[in-house]
């Protein structure tokens, strides 16, 4: 298995572990992100950490893979195929996660959400109300980085790849604002 290291090490040789002044998709800013898009670009070594995750929950019971658009549909895709589960995923619709292009669940349809990176737990929790709303039954969430510090937290057991400390700050008391760096929004979301 790969060891915490190992992950983090892959991180920065493809330049997916970036430092500087960032806006979260959280509203939150931070001094690092995590783009694991860059990760999930080659697939060889997606397949690699994402297996880790897949044999550590290759028990749970459940038959589809759920992600949050954008960040989550590349992993949840390469679990589902790992696991030979399905993979399907949510998109926001007038600022609410909903399912569109046809995808549905069957009313107590065992579901596994996989988000890419979980800082606060919102587009997580935003799936998992989706994934209810359809009449599906969240097992477990899983995600390639859990940066949350502890802070997201779940009704339903949490398997995370890859757990570190990162440093976030409400965008009133963020030092690197009063430091006059500029923030750069690198991830998904739009944030008004």
């Amino acid at each position: 298995m790969l060891i915490q290291d190992k992950i983090l090490d892959i991180y920065k040789k493809h330049d997916a572990l970036l430092e500087g002044h960032f806006l979260l998709s959280s509203g939150l800013h931070s001094d690092r992100f995590l783009q694991s898009a860059l990760i999930m670009q080659y697939p060889h070594i997606a397949e690699k950490v994402v297996s880790e995750l897949a044999d550590q929950m290759y028990d749970v019971p459940f038959t589809t893979v759920v992600s949050p658009a954008v960040g989550g549909i590349r992993f949840g895709y390469e679990f589902g195929r790992l696991l030979k589960k399905r993979a399907i995923f949510t998109e926001r619709v007038n600022e609410v996660m909903t399912f569109k292009r046809g995808f549905a669940l069957e009313p107590g349809e065992k579901v596994v959400i996989a988000e890419d990176v979980v800082t606060t737990g919102k587009s997580t929790k935003e799936c998992m109300d989706a994934v209810i709303a359809a009449g599906g039954d969240v097992v477990a969430i899983t995600c390639l980085v859990d940066r949350s510090n502890g802070v997201a937290q779940f009704d339903v057991p949490f398997y995370p790849l890859l757990q570190i400390d990162v440093s976030v700050y409400e965008p009133g008391d963020c030092p690197l604002c009063k430091k006059g760096l500029e923030v750069v929004k690198p991830g998904s979301r739009n944030i008004k």
